[in-house]
């Protein structure tokens, strides 16, 4: 495995440790139990994982958030030509240092529609994008529910053919408390 995605990973673990429960599911004035906000998420990802990145002078990726490509040269009529992903680490302008990209969905957002989008929007940026790494990232902490993911990945895999194609995309799922874990799609 690459040295920079191996560099990256650890960024990333540390990253997701360092994320407080709190944003995985936030508390609403008025209700009883907290709930799952993937963007308040997201946006505490991203901080952790910047600040991880930044801390290596010689880590030459940028994180980009949301990146919308529409328009983009090299991206035009295909899977990623109206796509934002949740996170990019890339070396903008240079298609030969896409690293990785990121999807991120809460654990009890689990519908088939959303996870079509995501391992899609995966599969065409490893495939089409040039991208030699791809993490879907799970949150939460409801065992059924990540099983009830994976069993839905599974089927949408198997229905669409080459558009998603699990084998090349990193599953990991990230419990409060802890950091993110590696996970097989075939249990």
């Amino acid at each position: 495995m690459e040295k920079n995605f191996l560099a990256f990973l650890e960024f990333f673990l540390k990253a997701t440790e360092k994320i407080e429960e709190v944003y995985m599911q936030l508390p609403v004035a008025g209700k009883e139990d907290p709930i799952y906000r993937e963007r308040v998420y997201c946006y505490e990802l991203y901080h952790r994982l910047r600040n991880e990145m930044t801390s290596r002078d010689n880590f030459p990726y940028m994180l980009c958030g949301e990146l919308d490509k529409r328009g983009h040269p090299y991206m035009r009529g295909n899977e990623l030509d109206k796509v934002k992903p949740d996170l990019l680490v890339h070396v903008p302008g240079d298609m030969g240092k896409n690293l990785v990209a990121i999807e991120v969905k809460a654990i009890n957002n689990a519908n088939r529609d959303g996870i079509k989008k995501d391992l899609t929007c995966l599969t065409a940026f490893r495939s089409k994008g040039n991208y030699k790494n791809a993490i879907y990232l799970i949150y939460g902490n409801e065992h059924i529910n990540f099983k009830n993911f994976v069993d839905k990945a599974l089927i949408l895999a198997e229905d669409q053919g080459n558009k998603i194609d699990l084998d090349l995309i990193n599953l990991y799922w990230h419990r409060p408390g802890s950091e993110a874990k590696k996970k097989e799609w075939k249990t």
